[in-house]
């Protein structure tokens, strides 16, 4: 089993909740009430479609193995001031 690290992008929604997407993997769409609940259903749709382009023998995006990356990320920091 190999461990890959795809962007993810996500966005709050006018109606609540969040939608992630990514560039790296085109077909990846979540949605949850949270961030995190977002980010985790986007984690398990990523592998299922990783595990569905394996299965039926089409190609896999140039995702780079995660042990020779380094990860840079911005993440929102709120604060009430």
């Amino acid at each position: 089993m190999s461990e890959l690290l795809i962007s993810i992008k996500v966005e709050p929604l006018e109606e609540g909740g969040y939608l992630a997407t990514s560039e790296d993997l085109p077909d990846l769409l979540a949605q949850g009430r949270t961030v995190a609940e977002t980010m985790e259903i986007a984690q398990d749709v990523a592998r299922k479609l990783i595990e569905s382009y394996i299965e039926h023998g089409d190609p896999i995006p140039n995702i780079p193995p995660v042990d020779k990356l380094s990860v840079e990320a911005k993440i929102p920091v709120y604060v009430s001031a």
